[in-house]
């Protein structure tokens, strides 16, 4: 099994950008293949107060790559070089 890029967008319920930015990367991922973790910050009190105002917030291998909205090429750019190592 192919060992594929760990993508994780932290995000709130009820948010128009999350919505947004959840849908590039389903799209991206159509294309790259990726692992896509979720993690809804207003179950954690923490990451709500680090992250709360600058939700959606995506990390590619834990390395913080947007925040507020997600660019499908940048993604796609910054994916392929992460497979090439």
């Amino acid at each position: 099994m192919a060992n594929y890029p760990r993508v994780t967008i932290f995000s709130k319920p009820d948010c128009c950008l999350c919505d947004e930015a959840k849908t590039n990367l389903l799209a991206v991922k159509e294309d790259v293949p990726f692992v896509l973790e979720e993690v809804d910050v207003s179950q954690d009190s923490r990451l709500l107060d680090e992250y709360g105002q600058e939700i959606p917030v995506i990390f590619i291998e834990g390395r913080k790559a947007f925040k507020f909205r997600v660019d499908p090429k940048a993604l796609k750019r910054k994916l392929a070089r992460l497979s090439r190592g």
